[in-house]
Order: C-alpha cells, then structure tokens, then sequence
C-alpha cells in the first residue's frame, strides 16, 4: 500500500479525466482517459486501508469537507461504480462525441464522489454535479424530444439537490452536525426534505416519471451510464441514512409491482427496461426498509449485480438501435440471424434479471426475500414474488423475444461493433461468475458474516423459483399462442405524468388564455375611459374649450393664483 494515497478518493481520476476529456480535440486521447481513469480508480480503492478510513479533508470557510470514508457500505458501492465506469467506457470507444465522452467520465466520477462522501455537504456537491454532467447524455441525442426530456430531468435533479441541501442546512442548525449517518429521521423537518431528496433520485411512486421518460431518449452510450449510476446513488444514500425506516417497505414494495403493468404493454423497448429498472429499485428499497443486517446486504448484493446485468440489457437494445435505428417492438423480430453474438449476451442479462438459479440475480435477490420472511413481512413478500414473476414476463422474456426471435422483420444487419460486443461480453461474464461463485459477492457485502452464513442453492429456493420461472414463461407463452398477449402497438403510454405535462400544461393553458382576453378586456374598458375622460378634458380646458370661452382671462389668473397659495401655504404648515 502507498500511504501518501490513503486519503485520495478513487472520484478524483474520475472526475480529472473528464475534465481533461473536455479540453482533448483528440478522439484516441479521450477513449484512452476513458479506459485508463476507471484503472486508477480501482487502484486506489484496493489502496485504501482496511476496516473504516475516514479522509481527503478539504478546509472550506471554515468548514472541513470530509471527500473519503471507505467502509463496508461504500467499498462496495464504490467497487461497482468503479467496474461500471471501465464497462461504460470500453462500450462507446466507437462514439466521436468530445461532450458525451467528457460528461460520461464526469458523470461516473461524481457518483463515486458522492458513494464516499462523509458530510451532507461533501454529498450535495457530488449530488448536484451528477445532475448537471448527465443531462448532456441525453442531449446528446440532438433532437427536440431530448431536449425537453433534458429539460424536465435537470429540474427535477436540481430541485432534488436543493431538498438536499435545505435539509442538511435545518438539520446542522437543529443539531450542530453535517454528518452523513444513520441518524437522518423522517420524523423531523431536515430529515424529511433529505429523505424526500433521495427519493426522488431513487424514483419513488409519483416522482418516478423522470426515468421512463429521460432514459429512452438519451444517446445509445448515456442510456447505459445513466443506468449505473443515479439511482443507484438514491439506493445507497437511503442504505446510509435511513436503513430500518418502515415507510420503506411499502414503499419499495409498490414500486416492484406497479412498473410490471406498464412494462407490459410498452412498445419501445428501452421504455420497458427503465420500467423494470425501477421495478427492480423496489426490491432494493424494501430490503434497506427491513433494515437487518441480512437485508442491508440483500440491497447492496442487489444493487452490485442491479448494475451489470442492467447494464448489459441497455447495451444490448443500444446495439440494436444503433444497426436498426428503433428499438420498437412492433418494428423489431428475426435479428438472431444477423446479432447472434448479441443475441446470447441479452439472453444472459434476462436469465440473470429473472434470477435463473446460476446467474447473478438469483443470488442476490434471495437474500432479500429470505431477510423478509425471516421479519414475517409475508404480504410484502408476496408482492415481491408477484414482482417476480412480472419481471421475467417484461425483461426476462418479452426484450429477448420481441427483439431477437418473434416476427421476422427482415432486418439483415451487421452484428455490433467489437467493442460493444468486448463490453457486453464482460458483463455477461460478470453475470455467470457471481451467479457461481456468489461468495466472492458476499465478501463485499456491509456485513459479510451475515451473507457467508446464507446458502442461496438449496433445494426448497430452487425447486421454487425454478416453478415461479417456469409458470411465469408458460402463462406468456399461453397468451402469444391464444393471441390473448397485448399486441405491440405503435404509439407513447402515458404514465402518471400526465398530470403534469397534460393536465398541468393545459391548465396553465387555459389560465394564460383567460388571462389574456381579461387582460384585453380590462384594456378596451380602459381605453374608453381615457377616450371619453379626456374628450371632456380637452372640451373644458383646451383653448377653444368652455372654461376658456365662459371665464374671463383676468378672472382666471386671480383663480389660478389662489389655487398657487393655497398649495404654498399647505406645504409651510406641513410637519
């Protein structure tokens, strides 16, 4: 270990390299940053000293920003952040955007940032440049839709930052600390507006729509970051301050089932994986809501494996939309014969998002349903079998088959390109090791004594997840076959959104119009008051006007002069 790197956080490359990613003209410079900024990241990750480290102190008017605590919660989601970068990187070697390649690296490093942040303010800077640095991968698009969608995702994250940062500031002022802790609580106002701030990030029920709605319309690459690490961040920023709070397990109870009702009928593929994404967020919600030791590990397992398997999804649909040029369903079928090699690996991210018994999601979601069952939460595990089952039928089942095997479009394509491929290849990698030897992923876990005495393969878990899987692929294959499964059609599925950007917007509309023709109204009345007002004006006082014509000159100057002294007088007598 070099000790003079104790205290660097493994952002800092990161961070460096996007900036110098900014200011590079060359394409080769840039992907090489890329590549070689993750490395030095790892580096300094495996540098850092074992047990809890608590560093890279920055004075700042009198306030000192703690930039690395390295403990059981942050080695972890800091080693995935890390992994995801490197992966993220080899996928766009072929892309020739200086802003997208700049604000990807920014983007991942911010996030590792925030993972080692050890104060709410070291956390809100971190938070708010992941916001501002990722909205240019959805820009990066260069369209109209994009950039609205960029619009909307910038307010949100921007007023999630400024929750953030009230919170922390009533916080500090009620308690005198800016720790970044498990002491943050939902029962007073400063703990309130940070928890709501992480919700949003973490798109809870009603603050969700941002997702599905930025995510789709982002560049091919930024589809991917964008997956890895904003939501992800919310997950662990909950796990730090709010693990054991019980809201949390409704709460990430009904965001694993309602996503599977609009995932079903979606028809842009990318649409249905952020729905399944955020599906997938539930099961991470209800576990750091459970709070035990076995939960806490079940959300950080979840959220490692979450990342590459999700990861490898978008990466396949991203090759299929850069060789095609849509991912809609109703548009897609038969790419097998052409993207074999894509084929497999988004096999191997639906086996691995369904949990198949020796992938990497049956390892890791089965510590939460145990830590559930084992806190008699049974309603909320019956929610997250059904979520399940509902998973498989929209990820595990319906990308693959809609994409790759049902109607033959007669699409003849080129497979991806090498380094799409090399990236996908190496998740899927990931995907099957974990999924065999999950004790490797169990040392990483917050709490590796609880994870290392759960075995995930015995007998009871996989004779009933493989009964859960296989009922789940007999009642999607039933409905195709009775012709009973909703068609894919073309067209955009309104979400709960649509109160604010139909409802509200015609609302806004409609009050901007009466407004106006008020406002119209008010005007004309005005003008004929001042017409009528001055007309009577003018006949009085005007030269030809009758004050002129009825009152001698001598007797209006004797008029006009007391007028004079009256006002002088009142101004003398004035206090």
């Amino acid at each position: 270990m070099i000790e003079a790197l104790y205290d660097v956080s493994p952002a800092w490359p990161v961070i460096i390299a996007g900036l110098l990613a900014a200011a590079f003209p060359f394409h080769t410079a840039r992907k090489g940053l890329a590549l070689i900024a993750p490395v030095l990241a790892l580096g300094l990750w495996f540098n850092a000293p074992s047990g809890d480290h608590v560093g890279g102190l920055i004075e700042l008017g009198g306030f000192t920003m703690e930039t690395f605590r390295f403990d059981g919660l942050s080695r972890i989601w800091g080693l995935i952040f890390i992994i995801a970068a490197f992966i993220n990187g080899l996928y766009g070697l072929h892309e020739k955007d200086r802003i997208a390649d700049a604000a990807g690296l920014i983007y991942a490093g911010a996030g590792l940032g925030a993972v080692f942040a050890g104060d709410l303010l070291s956390l809100f800077v971190f938070w708010e440049l992941t916001a501002i640095s990722s909205v240019f991968l959805i820009w990066g698009a260069r369209n109209n839709a994009a950039y609205k969608a960029g619009l909307r995702y910038l307010a949100i994250h921007v007023l999630s930052g400024v929750l953030l940062l009230t919170g922390a500031v009533i916080r500090a002022s009620e308690t005198g600390s800016w720790a970044f802790d498990e002491t943050l609580s939902i029962e007073t106002l400063g703990g309130f507006l940070i928890f709501i701030a992480f919700g949003i990030k973490c798109a809870f029920p009603f603050l969700h729509n941002w997702l599905q709605d930025a995510y789709p319309k982002a560049t091919i690459t930024g589809a991917v970051v964008l997956s890895a690490f904003t939501t992800k961040l919310a997950v662990y920023a909950l796990a730090r301050g709010y693990a054991g709070t019980d809201q949390l397990i409704w709460i990430g109870a009904i965001m694993t089932a309602f996503p599977v009702f609009f995932a079903v009928v979606e028809n842009d593929l990318r649409k249905v994986l952020s729905y399944s994404l955020n599906n997938q967020l539930g099961f991470m919600v209800v576990g750091i809501g459970v709070g035990t030791e076995l939960a806490i590990n079940g959300a950080a397992a979840h959220a490692f494996v979450h990342i590459i398997y999700k990861a490898l999804l978008f990466m396949s649909m991203g090759a299929v939309l850069l060789r095609v040029g849509t991912v809609k369903a109703s548009e897609l079928g038969g790419l097998f014969k052409s993207m074999p090699a894509t084929t497999v690996f988004c096999l191997i991210g639906a086996a691995s998002i369904s949990a198949f018994p020796l992938f990497s999601g049956f390892v890791a979601k089965a510590l939460t349903l145990a830590a559930v069952a084992q806190e008699g939460h049974w309603m909320v595990w019956l929610v997250l079998v059904f979520a399940s089952a509902g998973v498989l039928e929209h990820s595990g089942i319906k990308i693959p088959y809609f994409a790759f095997f049902s109607h033959d479009r007669g699409h003849r394509v080129r497979e991806a390109p090498v380094n799409m491929l090399m990236a996908m290849g190496m998740a899927a990698l990931i995907c099957v090791y974990l999924g065999v030897n999950y004790g490797v992923l169990y040392e990483l876990v917050p709490f590796p004594e609880a994870a290392l005495h759960y075995e995930p393969y015995t007998f009871d878990h996989i004779v009933g997840q493989m009964q859960l899987l296989l009922g789940a692929m007999f009642a999607f294959a039933f409905l195709v076959r009775m012709k009973w499964y909703p068609d894919e059609k073309r067209g955009v599925n309104i979400d709960t959104d649509w109160f604010y950007r139909r409802f509200l917007a015609n609302t806004l509309n409609w009050c901007h119009a009466m407004f106006s023709r008020l406002w119209a109204s008010i005007g004309n009345v005005l003008g004929g008051v001042r017409r009528r007002t001055g007309g009577k004006l003018f006949e009085v006082f005007s030269p030809i006007g009758a004050l002129s014509r009825d009152i001698p000159s001598g007797l209006l100057a004797i008029w006009t002069s007391a007028l004079l002294a009256i006002v002088l007088l009142i101004a003398y007598l004035a206090p």
